[in-house]
């Protein structure tokens, strides 16, 4: 397994035979290094509603047939618009073609806004353990930290987890340091900073706070193997 990062929470993670986007935010991410029309995933996988997040999701997935995972009234609202969408909840998980999906908790907001349909409500927020060829990964979505984490920690053994540290609308680096010694994963990846005036980071700092996982600050383009 490949896994890349693109700049606030974008993660691309490539299998064998699969290729699939988490929060696909490209249009409007000064940060990333991707194009729309070069993107052809075969799935899509959203935390939340934001559209920081949701981000380019409806012409990407129009565009290469892509299957949308997302939290359920998420899910609804995208396939209204066209999209194959699987609605999922908090807690369940699925054995997909390209790997298994299970939504955790994630304490934030979601809602989406629309020109045309103005502001929609987008369900729970949630993080996403996902596992393919015998590795899990954790993506914690935009989140506080909680006490649950640790069970999320010792449920799974995770090997690459991507935890926000923009502090403003997430965890700064401090909480999300401490959140790290309860996922306790062997690798641990910053994401959500730096794209925006108040998320202002230094992953560095965030990296000597840590102790109990590598932490690997990821350049936009950055690939991990797994």
């Amino acid at each position: 397994m490949q896994v890349s990062y693109h700049g606030h929470s974008v993660v691309k993670i490539k299998t064998g035979n699969y290729t699939i986007l988490i929060d696909p935010f490209i249009t409007g991410n000064s940060l990333t290094d991707l194009k729309v029309e070069n993107e052809k995933p075969d799935a899509i996988l959203l935390t939340h509603a934001h559209n920081d997040h949701v981000g380019d999701t409806i012409e990407l997935a129009k565009a290469s047939g892509a299957q949308v995972v997302a939290p359920v009234e998420l899910a609804g609202y995208l396939g209204s618009k066209g999209l194959n969408t699987v609605g999922m909840n908090l807690g369940g998980s699925h054995t997909f073609d390209f790997g298994t999906v299970k939504f955790t908790k994630a304490f934030h907001s979601s809602s989406y806004t629309s020109e045309e349909d103005g502001v929609i409500y987008g369900g729970m927020p949630a993080g996403i353990l996902f596992k393919a060829e015998g590795k899990t990964l954790y993506h914690a979505g935009d989140t506080e930290v909680f006490g649950d984490m640790e069970i999320i920690g010792k449920m799974n053994a995770i090997d690459l987890a991507f935890v926000p540290i923009g502090d403003f609308f997430t965890m700064g680096p401090e909480d999300a340091a401490y959140a790290v010694s309860l996922i306790n994963p062997k690798t641990v990846v910053p994401i959500h900073y730096n794209t925006f005036p108040p998320i202002k980071q230094d992953p560095e700092q965030f990296k000597k706070l840590v102790d109990k996982a590598e932490v690997n600050v990821l350049q936009v383009g950055g690939v991990i193997d797994l």
